[in-house]
């Protein structure tokens, strides 16, 4: 059986360069080494899954299977209450269907004048090639900006200010984000049990 000890390879499911180097920051402390997706050529596959676990799980499988090595992966999204959980799944493609992020940002402000609560849920899936997984769950809840503000991050950063902040995701530092956000709040349930998964390898 695979098992993820210190210094093992381990590779990040993303062809996210914005999410890896966030990965790899956040991993850095237990000294796990990361590559990714791309560096690897692998391909990316559909997310079929009904809710971000089950996407999650898609992504790490197929990253752990088809490069024989231990995979983590993330699905993740904004959530507007004004839309009923909208974009949620469909976060990415809606940028896409928008024809960019700008696009995007700008039609869900308008959609969220009348209620701006919003929130960032990341799902976290650790997969090994023989097939066993674990999942995490990550939430921030916050607001949706009236305009976009900040220069840092990536994706809708720019427009969600985190619940007990001013600012919003894109001005804040890095080590202030590492703090709060969904994917930081996911990651720190992975090294929670890190020394049980190198210790025994058992996975569910």
């Amino acid at each position: 059986m695979l098992r993820l000890v210190p210094g093992s390879p381990l590779v990040i499911a993303t062809h996210n360069q914005g999410k890896r180097q966030e990965f790899a920051t956040l991993l850095a402390s237990a000294g796990i080494i990361c590559t990714d997706a791309a560096a690897l050529n692998l391909d990316e596959p559909a997310e079929t899954g009904a809710d971000f676990a089950e996407n999650a799980q898609i992504k790490a499988l197929s990253a752990a299977r088809t490069s024989g090595l231990a995979a983590l992966a993330d699905d993740s999204g904004l959530s507007l209450a004004a839309l009923g959980g909208d974009p949620g799944l469909r976060s990415a493609r809606f940028a896409q269907e928008c024809g960019g992020y700008a696009e995007a940002m700008t039609r869900l402000i308008a959609a969220s004048r009348g209620d701006p609560r919003a929130w960032f849920t990341c799902a976290l899936c650790l997969a090994m090639p023989t097939g066993e997984t674990a999942t995490y769950l990550g939430f921030c809840h916050g607001q949706i900006a009236d305009h976009p503000c900040g220069a840092k991050g990536f994706g809708y950063d720019p427009i969600f200010v985190p619940s007990g902040q001013a600012a919003s995701f894109a001005e804040l530092s890095a080590e202030q984000k590492h703090q709060i956000s969904h994917r930081a709040r996911a990651i720190s349930q992975f090294l929670a049990v890190l020394p049980v998964l190198t210790q025994e390898a058992v996975l569910c």
